[in-house]
C-alpha cells in the first residue's frame, strides 16, 4: 500500500511503531522494519554509547529504514544527532517539537524528520519550521497525552497542514488504518499494540497483565508526574493518588536516586530534566522528580517485570488486544484486513 509516509521514508506499509522507552529496543525495531513497517528505536533512555550500539545492531538485523525517537530538550539532543546521521539513519522522530535549528541540521544531512504533535497549533508550529510529517496522538494514546479524541484531533491537523500526517491513539488492526486514511492521514502509528507482540522483550507476565486489562482498567492520572499520563492502573498508581504529600516526596527522592545512579546524572541535572517536563504546569517537588525519572518507574515495570512498583503506560487499546503475533504476522494482518476493508466498501451498494 503506497502512501504519502511510505514515500516518504522508504518503507512498505504505512505503519509506524512508535519509540517507548525500554520497549522499543533493537529486537522489536528490526523486527518491525523487517515485516515492513517503519520501526522507532526509543533512545532517551540509553546512554550515547547504547544508543551507538542499538542503531548498529537493528541495522545488523535488517537493511529496511527505521527511526530513532529524541528528547528535543535533553542536554545532550545535538550529540544524538550526531551519531545518528554518522550512522546513517534514516528517520528522526520527536516527543516534543525539536527547535528549527535541529530540523534543519537534521534535513541538511537527509535525515526525515518526523516529530510527535497532540494538537493542531504544534503541528502548525514545527511544519512552519520545515518537519518532513506529523505523528498526531489523540488521547487515547498511552503515555504523556492530551484530552481531545484522535477522531476529532486528526482531521484537524490533516486540514491544517500541507506535509504527511500519521495518526495515532486508538489504532490496532485494518479497519483503523483504513479510518484514518479516510480522514487524509498517510497512516497509523501504534505503540500498545506493537509492545504487545511476540518480538517485544517486555516480560510475560507484563504482558500478561495488559492482556487482561480492560478498557475500564486503562486510566488517566496526574499522580506520578503532574502531567496527564495514560497507563494501567496499578498498586503504584493507587499508592500515588492516595499519598500525602511527605510520603510522596520521600518516594520520588528514592526512585531519583535510582535513576540518577542508572543514567549517571547529577541532582542538579536531574532536576533541570524534571523542570523541563512540565510544560508551563505548576508540579510540586515530588512531581518534579517523578518527572525526571519516569523512565525508572517504567524500567521498573518493563525490563524488571514489577508491575506493583512500575509505571505501564497504555494506550485505551490494551483493553480489546487479547493476542500477542510476532511483528511480521501483525503487519501481515493489519494489511490484510485493511484491504478486504476497502473491497467491501468498494463493493457496498
Amino acid at each position: 500500500m503506497e502512501t504519502a509516509l511510505t514515500r516518504l521514508v522508504g518503507v512498505r506499509y504505512p505503519i509506524v511503531q512508535t519509540g517507548m522507552g525500554w520497549v522499543a529496543g533493537p529486537r522489536l525495531v528490526a523486527a518491525t522494519a523487517g515485516a515492513g513497517a517503519l520501526g522507532i528505536l526509543a533512545s532517551a533512555t540509553m546512554t550515547l554509547d547504547q544508543l551507538r550500539e542499538a542503531i548498529r545492531e537493528v541495522a545488523a538485523r535488517t537493511d529496511a529504514p527505521f527511526g530513532v525517537n529524541l528528547r528535543a530538550d535533553a542536554a545532550d539532543a545535538g550529540d544524538r544527532v550526531r551519531i545518528m546521521i554518522e550512522e546513517g539513519v534514516r528517520v528522526a522522530s520527536f516527543a516534543l517539537a525539536p527547535s528549527a535549528e535541529l530540523i534543519a541540521e537534521l534535513k541538511g544531512a537527509g535525515v526525515v524528520v518526523i516529530p510527535s504533535v497532540g494538537a493542531r497549533r504544534h503541528a502548525e508550529k514545527v511544519a512552519g519550521w520545515g518537519a518532513d510529517a506529523v505523528i498526531v496522538q489523540g488521547g487515547e494514546g498511552g503515555g504523556h497525552t492530551g484530552d481531545v479524541a484522535t477522531t476529532v484531533l486528526l482531521p484537524q491537523v490533516v486540514d491544517a497542514v500541507g506535509i504527511p500526517v500519521v495518526a495515532a491513539g486508538g489504532f490496532f488492526d485494518g479497519r483503523g488504518l483504513v479510518a484514518a486514511l479516510a480522514y487524509g492521514a498517510a497512516g497509523v502509528a501504534m505503540g500498545t499494540r506493537f509492545l504487545l507482540t511476540s518480538d517485544s522483550t517486555v516480560p510475560d507476565a507484563v504482558k500478561a497483565r495488559y492482556l487482561a486489562a480492560t478498557v475500564r482498567d486503562v486510566t488517566v492520572t496526574r499522580a506520578v508526574d503532574g502531567l496527564p499520563h495514560r497507563m494501567l492502573r496499578t498498586e503504584l498508581v493507587d499508592a500515588l493518588e492516595s499519598s500525602g504529600r511527605t510520603r510522596t516526596l520521600l518516594h520520588s527522592v528514592r526512585r531519583a536516586a535510582g535513576f540518577r545512579r542508572l543514567s549517571g546524572l547529577t541532582w542538579r541535572q536531574l532536576i533541570r530534566d524534571g523542570l523541563a517536563m512540565k510544560h508551563g504546569k505548576d508540579l510540586t517537588w515530588s512531581q518534579v522528580l517523578l518527572a525526571a525519572n519516569t523512565p525508572m518507574l517504567l524500567k521498573s515495570a518493563m525490563v524488571d517485570g514489577r508491575t506493583d512498583l512500575g509505571v505501564m503506560a497504555s494506550g485505551q487499546v490494551a483493553g480489546v488486544i487479547d493476542d500477542l503475533p510476532s511483528c511480521a504476522e501483525l503487519v501481515e494482518r493489519i494489511m490484510k484486513e485493511a484491504q478486504e476493508v476497502r473491497e467491501r466498501l468498494r463493493t457496498a451498494p
